[in-house]
């Protein structure tokens, strides 16, 4: 299933960032997560092509785990569209949030993902 902008946003919102709530209880949007979540959405089709690309024969995106999906959209996003994000930090970010949401083998998969589409970048 895909979401919306704003689902993703709201979804975005929901991991635990009472920081970003206004005095009223409201949520802020950053702009840099309405960018990248804006990005994601309109650039999906795109994004799943790369990734695609990069997945050996037996390996489609429907047996991707979301969490890993989503990662590799968001990474592949600030590598190709977001000018002042240079490619390694937006790998390294991507292998934080692995890190974070998934487990080691999913972290080595998307960094070989991740490395591919560097190396098509160069």
């Amino acid at each position: 299933m895909d979401l919306s902008k704003q689902d993703a946003i709201r979804e975005a919102l929901l991991l635990d960032h009472e920081e970003l709530l206004n005095e009223e209880g409201d949520a802020f949007v950053p702009v840099y997560l309405d960018t990248l979540v804006g990005g994601v959405c309109a650039k999906q089709h795109e994004l799943d092509e790369e990734i695609t690309k990069h997945l050996s024969a037996k390996w489609t995106l429907n047996r991707l785990a979301k969490m890993d999906l989503v990662i590799l959209r968001m990474a592949i996003f600030e590598m190709r569209y977001v000018d002042d994000v240079p490619a390694t930090v937006a790998l390294n970010e991507a292998l934080e949030l692995a890190k974070e949401f998934s487990d080691d083998q999913s972290r080595r998969f998307i960094n070989g993902v991740l490395s591919n589409v560097m190396k098509d970048s160069e």
